[in-house]
């Protein structure tokens, strides 16, 4: 499968792109998380290449494309407009099949609640609704406990910590969430250089600064977090829903989906036993399947 490099003007940023498959099919955009770039989804991609236009970017802050320097321009408006603005330049006529997976996940959600017309299916990939999250975060049960490392990345100094012995605070993030088979010399190698860009560290960083997200310490008491119809209404995602769930996920548990069901009325939960947070590269075989299946099934 060959990949095809593009830039587009997104929002006024510059947006890199890969793109993949057929050029006058139904259009999969596959929004990535951290640390990682367009490449998350690259093996997932290669199964459904014959069948469909595969686009895989960079966000905002993120390898080729741009990087603004301020934490205010990663506020979720500005990642859910730059998208926006893509799916318009790729596929102007149709809305796309979106997929995301971690802070990719998040990205999409908040395209699904706001742009609903430019979205036919949503396909979730171990990430989380913001309500949900918020949630399982304020219940102080293990949820909370297993993201106490956003804290740890909101802290001043983790640019030099993360990038100290060539980066190896990253990839450690990899390892300690699973034993990572997959990840080989060139994929360390392709991952080092997509770190590497001026202001590419900070940028990363800064979407997890910027995120209103409130992650108590796991010894302070529960706090009451309703979800009310008026959020409900607010945060609904219209389309049809597929979460596709790594099972040994151990940065986002089962308790962050818990309460997804009142959002999403056409909603399928599709959990993979045998596989973690890296889902993407573990199973991507049967991440593609289920994705086929799925668009498939419901159109």
């Amino acid at each position: 499968m060959e990949f095809r490099s593009h830039t587009f003007t997104c929002n006024h940023q510059t947006i890199h792109a890969e793109i993949a498959g057929k050029q006058d099919a139904r259009t999969i955009l596959m929004l990535h998380g951290f640390p990682e770039f367009w490449r998350a989804w690259a093996g997932v991609a290669e199964h459904l290449a014959d069948d469909y236009q595969i686009v895989l970017p960079d966000q905002r802050g993120y390898n080729l494309s741009d990087k603004p320097t301020s934490i205010q321009a990663y506020h979720t408006k500005h990642l859910v407009a730059d998208m926006a603005e893509l799916i318009s330049h790729v596929s102007p006529d149709n809305p796309v099949i979106l997929c995301g997976h971690d802070w990719g996940a998040s990205v999409a959600y908040l395209l699904a609640m706001r742009h609903p017309d430019k979205i036919s299916h949503l396909i979730i990939a171990n990430g989380v609704h913001p309500v949900c999250f918020q949630k399982a975060l304020f219940a102080s049960g293990k949820q909370t406990v297993a993201s106490q490392y956003i804290t740890h990345l909101r802290q001043p100094d983790s640019e030099d910590r993360l990038s100290a012995d060539h980066y190896a605070g990253l990839l450690d993030m990899f390892r300690s969430l699973s034993a990572a088979p997959w990840l080989k010399s060139e994929d360390i190698e392709a991952y080092l250089q997509a770190w590497s860009g001026e202001n590419c560290l900070s940028g990363m960083i800064n979407w997890y600064r910027a995120s209103p997200l409130v992650v108590p310490e796991p010894d302070t008491p529960a706090q009451p977090y309703e979800i009310t119809e008026e959020m409900r209404e607010r945060y609904r995602i219209s389309m049809p829903h597929l979460l596709i769930w790594g099972c040994e996920d151990k940065a986002l548990l089962p308790e962050a989906y818990e309460h997804l069901p009142l959002f999403a009325e056409h909603l399928e939960i599709n959990r993979i036993g045998n596989a973690s947070h890296w889902i993407l590269h573990e199973e991507p075989g049967q991440v593609a399947k289920k994705i086929d299946g799925f668009v498939n099934s419901q159109t």
